[in-house]
C-alpha cells in the first residue's frame, strides 16, 4: 500500500513539474506584431531564443515571399538573420516591420549575413551621456560589461503617471512609418530632440510617403521615446524624454545631501552640478511654495541650477512632473498667473478666485467675467468705487489676494484673516467703500453709512439705474 502511495505521489509531482515548465514557457514568450505595409499586420507568439531568420521563415509563406526576399526593421535598423530576439530588447506587443528587399548585390548579402546588427543603437546611450555631461569616454569604455546599466534613458509615462525607464524609437519624419533605417546613430541630444537632423531610408510605400515619391528632400529621421515598463500600446504610444535624469556612472555626490545615488538630475550647466531625485523634488517644492520659479520667455515657468550657474535653465518642464499631483497643479496655476502678470494682465483680487484677466489698457473698471463676477478698481484692486482710490495696507502690489499671501507667508498677522472674511462675504459701497453684506432681498443696495446713503447695484457695483432694475433687480 505504501509503495502505491509513493508511486502516485511521484507521478503527481512530475505532472506538477510539467505544468509549471509549460506555464514558464508561455510566460517567457513574446506577443509581437509584424507589420507589412501600412495596413496589414501579423500577430506572432515567439520565443526570445529565436533569431530573425526564423521569423522570416514563419511569415514568408503568409505574405507570398521567400525568406531571403524579406528584411526585418526595428528601431531604425535592419536586423541581420543571426540576431536573436532577446538581443533586440522587444517588449510585449512590440511592432516589427517586414519589407520586401530590393535587388542587392551578392557581396552586400554576404556582408549582411556576417554582420550582427543590434537595435537600440548599441553605443547611443554613451554618446548622449557624453553630450550632456563631461563624462570621459574612456571611463565608460573601461566599465566591465556586467557593470553597464542596460537603460540610460528615463521618461515620464502618461500611462504609468510616473518616472520610468525609456526606450528610444525612430520613424520617418514625413509619413511616420516605423519601417525606417537611419544612416547614422545620433551623437548628441540635439540629434534626437531637434527635427531634421539625421537622414535615413523610408521603406514605406511610395504612394503613402510623399517624400519618397517626390524625392523633394532627404528622408529625415524622427526620434521618439516609449515607456519600457508597460505593454506597448502601438506606434502612437509615446513618453516624454526626461533627458536631464540619468544614471550616475561616475558616482558623483549630490550637491545638497552629499549622497551618491544611482539616478541623478544633472543641470545643464558647465559645472555639471547634480542633485539626487529626492533633493531635486525638495528643491522644486521649496521654490514653488516661495513662488521663486522664473518665467522664462522661451522655456516657460522654470528653474535654474541652485548654485546660480548661468545658462542653466531647465528647458523641458516635464521634469517637474516629479512633483506630487497637487504641487504640479499648483505649478501650472502659478505659471499661468505669472504669464498673465508679465503680459500686462491682472489677477482677480477676490479670495478664492485669482482669475487671469487681460483688460484694455485704459479700462479702470474690471469685471471678472469668467470667474467670480467681482467688479473692482484696476488701480487699488478694491471693489469698484467712484472717486479717488484710498490707500490700503491690504492691497498687494503683485495683484495676488490676501489668501495667497497668508499661504505663502504664515507670519502675516492673525487679524488679516478677518480681512479675508470681509473680502469674501461683502462688497464695498462704490461711493464710500464701506463693506456691505447682502442678506437676501433684491440687488438694490442703499449704503447705511451716515452722510453717504448711496443707491447702488450689488451686481454692477455702480449707481443704481433703470437698466439695473430691468435686468437684475432680483438676480
Amino acid at each position: 500500500m505504501s509503495f502505491l502511495i509513493k508511486f502516485f505521489k511521484s507521478i503527481f509531482y512530475k505532472m506538477l513539474e510539467l505544468i509549471s515548465s509549460k506555464n514558464n514557457d508561455t510566460s517567457s514568450s513574446l506577443s509581437v506584431y509584424v507589420k507589412i505595409g501600412s495596413d496589414n499586420a501579423l500577430h506572432l507568439e515567439i520565443d526570445p531564443v529565436w533569431n530573425i531568420k526564423k521569423i522570416k521563415e514563419i511569415i514568408a509563406p503568409q505574405i507570398g515571399l521567400m525568406p531571403d526576399e524579406i528584411k526585418i526593421i526595428f528601431a531604425g535598423r535592419e536586423l541581420a538573420n543571426n540576431v536573436s530576439i532577446d538581443e533586440c530588447d522587444l517588449g510585449q506587443q512590440s511592432i516589427l516591420h517586414a519589407v520586401k528587399i530590393k535587388a542587392r548585390k551578392k557581396s552586400t548579402v554576404e556582408e549582411q549575413e556576417k554582420k550582427i546588427v543590434k537595435t537600440l543603437f548599441e553605443n547611443l546611450s554613451d554618446n548622449l551621456l557624453t553630450d550632456v555631461t563631461t563624462y570621459e569616454k574612456s571611463t565608460l569604455d573601461g566599465l566591465k560589461p556586467e557593470n553597464h546599466i542596460k537603460r540610460h534613458f528615463y521618461v515620464f509615462c502618461a500611462t504609468c503617471k510616473s518616472l520610468k525607464p525609456g526606450k528610444i524609437r525612430v520613424r520617418c519624419h514625413f509619413c511616420k512609418s516605423g519601417a525606417f533605417t537611419v544612416h547614422a546613430d545620433p551623437q548628441n541630444w540635439a540629434d534626437v530632440l531637434e527635427p531634421k537632423k539625421l537622414t535615413g531610408d523610408c521603406n514605406n510605400d511610395p504612394d503613402i510617403c510623399t517624400n519618397v515619391l517626390n524625392n523633394s528632400e532627404p528622408n529625415f529621421a524622427e526620434f521618439y521615446f516609449k515607456c519600457a515598463e508597460h505593454i506597448s500600446l502601438g506606434e502612437t504610444d509615446e513618453a516624454v524624454p526626461l533627458y536631464l535624469i540619468k544614471p550616475n556612472l561616475q558616482h558623483n555626490e549630490c550637491i545638497a545631501c552629499l549622497d551618491v545615488s544611482e539616478i541623478v538630475f544633472a543641470f545643464p550647466c558647465t559645472e555639471d552640478h547634480i542633485l539626487c531625485l529626492s533633493c531635486f523634488q525638495e528643491y522644486c517644492t521649496t521654490r514653488l511654495k516661495e513662488r521663486q520659479f522664473f518665467q522664462h520667455s522661451e522655456y516657460g515657468y522654470t528653474l535654474s541650477c541652485p548654485m546660480g550657474c548661468p545658462k542653466s535653465f531647465i528647458k523641458e518642464v516635464h521634469h517637474f512632473r516629479l512633483l506630487s499631483d497637487d504641487e504640479y497643479q499648483q505649478y501650472h496655476r502659478f505659471a499661468a498667473e505669472e504669464f498673465v502678470l508679465q503680459t500686462g494682465g491682472i489677477l482677480c483680487p477676490q479670495p478664492g478666485c485669482g482669475m487671469g484677466i487681460l483688460p484694455d489698457p485704459e479700462c479702470s473698471r474690471i469685471t471678472c467675467i469668467n470667474g467670480c463676477g467681482f467688479v473692482f478698481c484696476r488701480k487699488c484692486l478694491q471693489g469698484y468705487h467712484i472717486g479717488e482710490c484710498e490707500s490700503s495696507e491690504t492691497v498687494l502690489e503683485t495683484g495676488a489676494d490676501i489668501y495667497t499671501a497668508i499661504s505663502v507667508n504664515p507670519c502675516i498677522r492673525v487679524d488679516d484673516a478677518s480681512k479675508v472674511t470681509i473680502r469674501v462675504s461683502t462688497k464695498p459701497c462704490p461711493n464710500c467703500k464701506t463693506p456691505t453684506e447682502r442678506d437676501g432681498g433684491c440687488m438694490h443696495m442703499v449704503c447705511t453709512r451716515r452722510g453717504c446713503e448711496f443707491n447702488w447695484c450689488w451686481v454692477c457695483q455702480t449707481e443704481w439705474t433703470r437698466d439695473c432694475m430691468a435686468n437684475h433687480w432680483f438676480g
